[in-house]
């Protein structure tokens, strides 16, 4: 993996960035603290990340128990994968990752377990790594702040579907300003 250190920038780059949406399965949302609204918000960003040419990734947790991903994300999402581990990164997802995207933009579910526990191994392999606050849940909300505090603790950028959305698109000029403005507002 790359030798560079992580959040080598502090700018989040559309070109450089991948969308990876953890666990957003139809068995497990229901029980998320603001499941609906989690949900709401990787289904937003995921459309911003389309319009911008972003690549999306998801995961789907011991699938033949939790069922798959919600198909609203599935759709999004040109790689799903299925895992056993809760770091996803043991069953593949590195691999995954075209070679020219450093920064990983995590959302889903459970905040405290498999988006924790992936978010630290992409940071260990030097990844540059950002959770998007409101579009990650858990089922109780003390676990989610706590799994927050340690992830930036760690180098994790935290950040809003809002700031990303804007920082992606860098510019009023940009040729989806009006699309993305609109999913944002």
């Amino acid at each position: 993996m790359s030798s560079t250190p992580m959040n080598t920038s502090h700018q989040i780059y559309s070109e450089s960035s991948i969308l990876i949406l953890i666990d957003l399965q139809g068995r497990l949302m229901p029980a998320i603290d603001q499941g609906e609204a989690v949900l709401n918000q990787c289904i937003r960003t995921a459309k911003i990340a389309q319009l911008l040419e972003i690549p999306i990734i998801g995961t789907e947790q011991s699938p033949n128990s939790l069922g798959s991903n919600i198909e609203s994300i599935k759709s999004f999402c040109s790689t799903t994968i299925n895992k056993e581990h809760f770091n996803a990164c043991a069953d593949g997802l590195t691999a995954a990752i075209p070679s020219d995207r450093q920064q990983c933009i995590l959302m889903g579910c459970e905040t405290h377990v498999c988006l924790m526990q992936t978010a630290l191994k992409l940071i260990d392999e030097g990844y540059d790594v950002s959770v998007v606050v409101d579009g990650v849940g858990s089922r109780k909300a003390l676990d989610k702040q706590i799994a927050l505090d340690r992830l930036q603790t760690a180098g994790a950028r935290l950040v809003t579907g809002e700031m990303l959305g804007f920082e992606w698109l860098k510019s009023a000029k940009s040729p989806v300003f009006k699309e993305v403005l609109a999913l944002l507002k």
